[in-house]
């Protein structure tokens, strides 16, 4: 709400106006709305809010890459995040040189395909990393061949892969790789006018480096288009963070299986009498029959147990517990 005037305040702006002093006119325009261009051929579908949400996705699925990658291309591999925009599919298309590498992927249960691009440099890194060597592109761009193509397929089937659990805050997807193009003119996958958000990505391949973009269009992105904002995505984080995860690694931590032994007593003897051991021969240990005995978890001294047989079998049964500070 405007300031209140006074009535002297008033009394002394009537004057002004009467006496020429202030226009009223002028003062008219300075309080009319600003006017400001749209342009229609370019709506606004992605705002600053959802460009940022794409942002921090593609932050998670850029380190998903970085630690996924190396084991395949045993070399490696740093991802970065430079940009997310929105512009026109148009204005995508027109920038692809031939040959390129298009991934076309099935984005269910979104209706619509995304766009997977990457640096023609990257991609002939790939394939000679791939078949043993070092990794390195070629001087001159050319085609690709079908074996060449079937290997940087395999790589983009896991790119594609990964994107599951960067959005699975935001939508449970099932992406597919439904095939490699080279040629941009066979990537028309929406109206040129329509809008997409195009988000760049870094790829460090060793010494070699080149860019992976990732066109979305808005026609796929729609029916998730509200939960697109950071109030949205971090509430859905801290409703299956902490706990959920806790559970999973508990339960994972059990199922691991340790070496466990028991140690029931120690010896030295000559290098000597160790080549000359026969069947029935005795080595007297450093411990009474009646000892307990050191039981290792790994190479931690956890336990000590009691020497013993169960259903036929050697056994041990546990007489103390060897805490950490111990």
């Amino acid at each position: 709400m405007g300031d209140v005037l006074s009535q002297n305040e008033i009394d002394n702006l009537l004057a002004a106006i009467s006496s020429g002093e202030l226009d009223a006119d002028e003062f008219r325009e300075t309080n009319e709305k600003q006017i400001k261009n749209y342009d229609f051929k370019r709506p606004s579908k992605f705002s600053k809010e959802h460009l940022r949400t794409l942002n921090i996705i593609f932050e998670h699925y850029a380190r998903l890459l970085s630690t996924n990658l190396p084991a395949y291309l045993r070399k490696n591999v740093q991802v970065e995040v430079i940009n997310s925009e929105a512009v026109t599919y148009s204005e995508f298309s027109n920038a692809l040189s031939n040959p390129l590498i298009l991934g076309i992927v099935d984005f269910s249960p979104l209706e619509g395909t995304i766009i997977i691009e990457l640096a023609n440099n990257l991609g002939y890194a790939i394939v000679d990393r791939m078949l043993g060597g070092g990794g390195y592109p070629l001087e001159k761009a050319r085609d690709y061949s079908e074996i060449e193509l079937t290997i940087i397929e395999r790589i983009i089937t896991i790119c594609t892969n990964l994107l599951r659990e960067p959005w699975a805050n935001v939508i449970q997807l099932q992406p597919r790789l439904m095939r490699i193009e080279t040629n941009s003119q066979f990537a028309q996958i929406i109206a040129p006018s329509e809008m997409i958000s195009l988000v760049t990505l870094n790829i460090k391949i060793g010494s070699i480096e080149g860019m992976m973009n990732i066109c979305l269009p808005y026609v796929c992105l729609e029916k998730v288009i509200d939960k697109l904002n950071t109030k949205y995505w971090y509430s859905t984080m801290q409703m299956s963070d902490d706990k959920s995860y806790q559970d999973i690694i508990e339960f994972a931590i059990s199922k691991v299986k340790v070496p466990l032994r028991a140690v029931l007593g120690k010896s030295t003897i000559s290098v000597n009498d160790f080549m000359n051991l026969q069947k029935g021969d005795i080595i007297k240990l450093n411990s009474k029959v009646d000892d307990e005995l050191n039981i290792y978890v790994g190479n931690i001294y956890k336990f000590t147990a009691l020497p013993g047989a169960s259903s036929g079998a050697y056994a041990v049964k546990i007489s103390s517990i060897i805490r950490e500070e111990e």
